[in-house]
């Protein structure tokens, strides 16, 4: 049985403000507003907004206290590299295992982390190609056949950094490096079991998901999937990770989980799904998760490829830059593919004029990612490791890849410094 998972709460100071933080949030007013509202007239300003009382003006008075921002996530941000904006990077160093522990799995945010009441959630369906809308509870969505899957997860934007780093071009974004990438069991209902449900038509060609978090752009972070992706039997509606129910970083009570596909596919909060007959566009398959350079056309309303299934990777799980003792170290890293199991990984000391096979440490089940290793006898000085994948599919990590705008999908091979003393 699932039992709930415990989050980490904000100290003492700053309870309050969490908690006048969630009503806000809950009756649409924004972070800005919220901060504003708090800053004039404390808690009574903020209660009376969420109520609609109208107060009278008063003359600002100084406390002494200041506003205190609302925490954006409930877990310890101790073992990330923290980006700001509630944007969690882990490190890789970290993972001795295949599955990612729940604590060190990474957070992409586009607003403060949701703290959502399931007894009160709600699930809509509907659209012109939906022939019965509907509304699911919570414990309706629980009660469907569950499906588990296991999968990574990774955000588009990881190894954005290494356009800079590695091509001395920088790209627009939060600038990951390699731990926005994570790897977990997922149990939830498969998605084409709640779009059957609802009566889904034959001329359905749009999936839009639209979360929950009103402070996102739109809204409500929303993407949009074709209907055969929607339809395919492991695309999930997630309710659980690792066993435990869903953190509320991670989308807590119900979560997409595509797996293959750019992590911002996988909608957190989830909260509506409108099904079109149409082709649907909006901010997240236009100007966002969208890569726009010279070597990539126009897709549709798009200015350029719209981003949508990852890219093979694989990346040390080292530190950047790293340092090791001389004599012999055992190094591991990951590697993933969306077009299957990884079946070797290589390791180059000369900039890749000279490969040596990685040994696969761990099975790959289903959509997981892949954990390799080598010896290496060290010496004194300056070093660069770089390790390059191939999939059961042929493919294999690129020499180079176009610059794009965003830095979306980086997957050259790294060139990972480490310094031995």
């Amino acid at each position: 049985m699932i039992e709930e998972q415990g989050r980490i709460r904000p100290a003492a100071d700053r309870s309050q403000q969490a908690q006048l933080w969630r009503l806000a949030r809950g009756q649409g007013i924004g972070r800005r507003s919220f901060l504003r509202l708090l800053s004039a007239g404390g808690a009574a300003a903020v209660l009376a907004a969420c109520t609609g009382v109208q107060l009278p003006a008063a003359t600002p008075q100084a406390t002494g206290d200041a506003a205190v921002d609302p925490p954006l996530h409930f877990k310890d941000t101790a073992p990330f590299i923290d980006h700001g904006g509630g944007n969690l990077e882990a490190r890789l160093q970290d993972m001795q295992g295949l599955i990612t522990p729940n604590r060190l799995f990474f957070v992409r945010n586009n607003s403060a982390s949701l703290d959502l009441d399931a007894a009160g959630w709600r699930l809509a369906v509907k659209g012109d190609a939906i022939a019965r809308p509907l509304e699911l509870s919570y414990d309706e969505i629980r009660n469907l056949p569950s499906r588990t899957l296991i999968s990574y997860l990774e955000c588009g934007g990881n190894h954005r950094a290494m356009f800079d780093l590695v091509k001395g071009q920088p790209a627009q974004g939060t600038q990951w490096m390699t731990g926005a990438v994570g790897n977990g069991e997922w149990t939830g209902v498969s998605l084409c079991d709640v779009l059957t449900l609802a009566g889904i038509k034959e001329d359905a060609v749009s999936v839009l998901l639209i979360g929950l978090d009103r402070d996102s752009p739109e809204e409500g972070f929303r993407r949009v999937i074709p209907v055969d992706k929607a339809m395919h039997a492991d695309t999930l509606l997630a309710y659980a990770l690792n066993g435990e129910l869903l953190p509320k970083d991670h989308g807590f009570p119900l979560r997409a989980l595509a797996p293959g596909w750019v992590g911002s596919t996988s909608i957190k909060w989830l909260g509506r799904i409108v099904v079109s007959s149409q082709q649907l566009w909006t901010r997240n398959n236009t100007s966002s998760y969208t890569l726009i350079g010279a070597d990539y056309p126009p897709e549709g309303e798009a200015p350029g490829k719209v981003a949508t299934t990852q890219t093979i990777k694989s990346a040390l799980a080292l530190p950047w830059p790293a340092q090791l003792p001389p004599g012999e170290s055992r190094i591991h890293g990951f590697a993933h593919s969306p077009a299957g199991p990884i079946v070797q990984v290589e390791w180059s000391l000369d900039a890749g004029e000279s490969w040596y096979s990685a040994e696969m440490t761990a099975p790959q089940l289903q959509y997981s990612w892949a954990r390799f290793g080598f010896i290496w006898d060290a010496r004194p000085g300056e070093n660069t490791i770089m390790t390059r994948a191939t999939d059961a599919a042929g493919n294999s990590q690129p020499d180079e890849i176009p610059f794009n705008q965003k830095g979306y999908l980086f997957n050259q091979p790294l060139p990972h410094p480490i310094r031995v003393a």
